[in-house]
This record gives C-alpha cells, structure tokens and sequence, in this order.
C-alpha cells in the first residue's frame, strides 16, 4: 500500500483491498454497463452518419419546383362562378419561369454551396427486343455531381456525357442486356423529340434496386430535348454548406421566389422520427446503466460502513474528522465508478471494432463507419465518477455521524 498517500485517500484504498470481492464485482458490473452505453452510443452514430452519407450522396439537399398547376373555377358572368367539382390537374413536366434569374439569386443566398439546374422526365428505353420504363434526367455534370455523387458509384465505364451519351443503372444494363459502348433507344413520355439512340459510356451503382433499374443520366440539353422543353429546367437543385439548415433555407426560398421548395429532411421525415426513438430510447438505456452503477455501489458502501464500524470508531476516537470519514467513501464511490468507466470504455471500443470487422454488408463493404467520439468516452467517465461520488454520498454521511464511544462496543 503506499503510505505516502493522504489519510483519506490512503484509508479508501485500504477499505477497498481488505473489500476486494465486492470491489471487483462493482468494477465488472459498471464496465459492463459503460461497455454497452459506448457500444450502442458509437453504433446508433455510426449508422445515422453511413445513412446521411448515402441519403446526401444521392440526393440534393433542397429540390425548387415549378408551383403545382391548380384547377381554377369557371366565372361564366360577373359575379357568378360555375358550381362544379374541380378536380386536380394532372401534374405534366413544366419549366420553372426565368429559371436563370432565380438561380442566380440563390447562389448569392448565404450558405448555398451549387445550384444545379435539372430536366426530368418520363421515357422508355429500348434495344431490341427489350425495354423499360426510366426517368431521364439531364443535367449539367460541372455541377450536379457535385451535388449527387454519381461519379463515386460508377462500376463500369466512364463518367462522361457529351449530346449522344447516357449512365444508366446495373439492373437496368441487365434487364435490356447491354454493356458499355453499346447504343440504345430512348423514346421521350412527354411529347418530345424521338426516339433518339443514345450510346451507354457508363454504368452506376446505387445501392437500390429501384433507383438501378429506372434512372437515367443525359446532359442538360439532351434531356431538354427529350422531354420537350428546350431551353427549360424542371428543378434546381441545391447543395448547402450545413445540411441540417435545408428546411429552414427552403421555407425562406418558396415564397421569395413563388416555387415549391422541398428539403431532404421534409422527405425524410420518416427517418428522423426514427432516430428520435433511437436516441430517446439511447438515453432511457444510459439512465437506467447509470441509477444501477448507483444503487450497486451505494449498497457496497453501505454495507462496508456497517462491517467497518468499529475501524470507523477506531479512526474517529485517534482523532480522525469527521469530514475525512466523510472523504473515504466518496473517494471510495468515486475510484470504483472511474476505474470500471475507464474498463467499460476500452470494452465497448473492443466491441465496436470487432463487430465493424464482423458485420459486412453482402458486397463486403463496412456496414457503418468506425467511429469512437474521444469527448464521449472522457463525458461518460466524468459522469459515472461523479455518480460513484453522488452514490457515496449517503452511506458517507452515515460514517461521518457514527460515535466513536458507540461504534467501539458495537
């Protein structure tokens, strides 16, 4: 033992050696509770941080829309409105009036990174035999793949668009049995000019079937052609410095420019629901490890005041304070919440890294990303100390009270 310690400190320690059975269950029982709250913490961040890399990879952060076309009443004199049931239009593809002037003004927006301006539209591609309906997107590469990453899922071929190229999905090569370089027949939905072959220069992955197997990639006058509406964009689409600012840059964008403005986290509403449940049931998790850690360790000290009643009348009657009986099990409560925080952390770090190796997807890729926040591991030891502490408190105050004459005949 070392002597030189102060007399607190060093009568912790002492308790605690001579109590070494129940020491180290308290030790094993808070690791394990810090060892689950590190684990689950780091994996619910990791799968929340792999989603919005997949979800802000393959999608503007704010999509501004022509405004939807209304049904309007017929007024057949002054004053008198014809009473019929108004039924929704239906919605064909429509530019966004002075599309230019508005791009321009929100790129001088504050905190808007690109606006790429886009043309949407139905279309059937065909090669033979085969065929299948798509949605053509035309754009000008400069600056949509800056906001979509396509470049990053190209698995054959090469990113390029000139007037007669076209990047179509891996489900969709198969589906009509082509390969890059070969030539395939887009016929336009919309009353545009067609068919028109176009030629395949690449082909992309990303990650879902559907989006495989339907989505097409032109350059901007091409699909304007195609869809029929030369010189006209169907979307702009926007890329911003912070992402979680998008509903908020949206709400501003639609009435200032009379357009529909939709944000990703107004489209994936779903998902932030979701993880609003992971973290409060994250939280109510952490909470109940740390009232168990508590309740454990105060009963320990607990118990220990009762069997070391006497040593505590001892102390008291050679002249021990009774704020220094009271410092004992503080420390006491405080080294064992530390020192199995510090345990439970390098186990939940073990575990992390272990079931990131495990855990793949079927391409063998990562299932989420390894991440081990350094301030979380320094914020749950500081917090379970302060726990063990707070534990103490009770059982240290019942030291602190005991008479020296009393405790001495037991």
């Amino acid at each position: 033992m070392i002597r030189w310690l102060p007399f607190d400190w060093f009568t912790a320690m002492r308790f605690m050696r001579d109590g070494w059975v129940q020491t180290i269950f308290i030790l094993v029982g808070v690791s394990l509770g810090v060892g689950v709250t590190i684990f689950m913490s780091e994996m619910l961040s990791g799968v929340q941080a792999n989603f919005l890399h997949r979800v802000l990879t393959a999608q503007a952060m704010i999509v501004v829309l022509p405004p939807d076309e209304l049904a309007v009443a017929l007024h057949t004199a002054p004053g008198v409105v014809e009473d019929a049931v108004l039924q929704r239009p239906n919605q064909r593809p429509r530019s966004i009036d002075q599309w230019q002037n508005i791009r321009g003004q929100i790129e001088a927006t504050p905190g808007v990174s690109v606006v790429a301006p886009i043309i949407t539209g139905p279309g059937l591609a065909v090669r033979g035999n085969a065929s299948a309906s798509i949605s053509v997107i035309g754009s000008d590469p400069a600056d949509y793949f800056r906001i979509v990453r396509v470049p990053d899922y190209i698995v054959h071929g090469q990113l390029r668009l000139r007037a007669d190229d076209i990047l179509i999905g891996v489900d969709l090569a198969q589906q009509l049995g082509v390969a890059v370089a070969d030539k395939i027949t887009v016929v336009a939905g919309t009353g545009g000019r067609a068919p028109r072959p176009l030629t395949v220069t690449g082909i992309f992955d990303l990650g879902s079937k559907g989006v495989n197997l339907r989505t097409t990639f032109v350059a901007l006058r091409t699909g304007q052609s195609l869809v029929g509406l030369p010189g006209g964009v169907t979307s702009l689409e926007i890329a911003l410095a912070d992402p979680f600012a998008a509903e908020a840059t949206a709400q501003l964008l639609a009435p200032r420019y009379g357009v529909r403005a939709d944000s990703w986290i107004f489209t994936n509403k779903q998902f932030f629901i979701a993880v609003q449940a992971q973290n409060l049931s994250s939280l109510l998790i952490r909470i109940s490890v740390g009232l168990s850690a508590a309740f454990g360790v105060a009963s320990v000290l607990v118990v220990s005041v009762v069997q070391r009643a006497r040593e505590i009348g001892i102390l008291r009657a050679m002249g021990g304070r009774r704020g220094q009986i009271l410092r004992v099990f503080l420390i006491q409560g405080g080294i064992m919440e530390f020192g199995g925080a510090v345990l439970g952390s390098a186990l939940g770090a073990g575990i992390l890294l272990a079931w990131n190796r495990l855990a793949r997807q079927p391409d063998g890729s990562e299932m989420f990303p390894f991440l081990l926040d350094p301030w979380l591991v320094v914020g749950t030891v500081a917090v379970a100390t302060l726990v063990g502490v707070l534990a103490g408190m009770a059982p240290a105050m019942q030291a602190a009270r005991l008479d020296p004459a009393v405790a001495i005949r037991g």
